[in-house]
């Protein structure tokens, strides 16, 4: 696996964590930033053809 790859499903499984996390706590603004940010990386692995479930397992 290559540095963008490895580095792109780190950064979807932190924000996967991240929107847990603001979810749990009642923070709507910070849930809709990292949902926002969580749908821009899964475009962005989609576009290059990244394969996003080993980031949630």
């Amino acid at each position: 696996m290559d540095a963008f790859t490895t580095g792109l499903l780190q950064r979807i499984k932190a924000a996967e964590s991240h929107l847990t996390q603001a979810r749990e706590t009642g923070d709507d603004f910070l849930a809709d930033v990292e949902q926002e940010e969580l749908e821009d990386l899964r475009r962005l692995a989609a576009e290059h053809g990244v394969e996003i479930g080993a980031a949630t397992a």
